[in-house]
Formats: structure tokens, C-alpha cells, sequence
């Protein structure tokens, strides 16, 4: 479960590294939902823990689902407010925000799939999400094709 908490904090971490690479400048709201994002992470080993320790009930799943969608959000929000105020570069393709917000929220689906599930086994709700974290762990978004 410790290489699972990692794998998740490590499939965050990228895209708002992204996302920070993306930004011309920052400011106070901006920060302060980075330090949302950061609690969401402070929170990451308990959940986990929680998960791994009663893996069979739904409401350990839940309180995992919750961390991962606070994750989701906090990063969501982090990019619409950088859009919406002007904070991310001039040069930035247009195809790029479009694409971050909808990475976003195809991977959050994803986990709101997987944790309803748990409905019907908890086991193969954990299943589908390590599925869906290996998906993104392996997956070539964010990767520099060129200098």
C-alpha cells in the first residue's frame, strides 16, 4: 500500500509541476489552492493506510476515493484559476489548457468509476484504480517531445 500511496502522490505531482511550468506568474488565490492541493497530499498516507488496513469495508475505499477526488479538484481548480486570471504564459497552444482540464477529468471519471464498484466488491473497486493509476503512471501526456 506504500508503493500505492507513491504511485498516486507521483501521478498528481506531474501534472502540477505541468501545470507550474505552464504559469507566468502566480498569486495569492493561486497559492492558497496549492495549499489545498498540498493538505489533499498530507492526507494521502492516511487514507491509504485506512484503505490497506480494512481493504474489505467500502467506507475505508471511500475515504481513498475522497483524497484522490480532493487531489482531482484541488488541481482542476488550480488550472481554471490560472486560466481565468491570466497567471499562464502567452505562448502557451491553445490546445493545451483544453487538455489538462480534460486529462483532469477523465481521470477523475475514472476513479468515480472505481469507487462505485466497491458497491459490488471493494476488491475489484481497488483493482480498477490501480488500473487507472498505472494507466497514468505509463501514459506519454506531459512528456517534452521537443527542446
Amino acid at each position: 500500500m506504500y508503493m500505492m500511496s507513491f504511485l498516486t502522490l507521483g501521478i498528481f505531482w506531474i501534472p502540477q509541476q505541468t501545470q507550474l511550468n505552464h504559469l507566468a506568474r502566480s498569486d495569492r488565490s493561486l497559492s492558497w489552492i496549492h495549499i489545498l492541493f498540498l493538505f489533499a497530499v498530507s492526507i494521502t498516507p492516511f487514507s491509504t493506510t485506512l484503505l490497506a488496513e480494512f481493504s474489505e469495508y467500502r467506507t475505508a475505499l471511500l475515504g481513498y476515493w475522497v483524497n484522490i477526488l480532493l487531489l482531482g479538484c484541488s488541481l482542476y481548480f488550480s488550472w481554471v484559476g490560472a486560466m481565468g486570471t491570466g497567471l499562464v504564459k502567452d505562448d502557451l497552444p491553445p490546445e493545451v489548457p483544453v487538455a489538462i482540464k480534460r486529462r483532469i477529468v477523465v481521470g477523475q471519471a475514472l476513479y468515480a468509476f472505481g469507487a462505485f464498484l466497491c458497491i459490488f466488491n471493494p476488491y475489484w473497486s481497488i483493482a480498477f484504480i490501480v488500473l487507472v493509476q498505472l494507466n497514468y503512471a505509463i501514459s506519454p501526456f506531459g512528456r517534452r517531445s521537443r527542446s
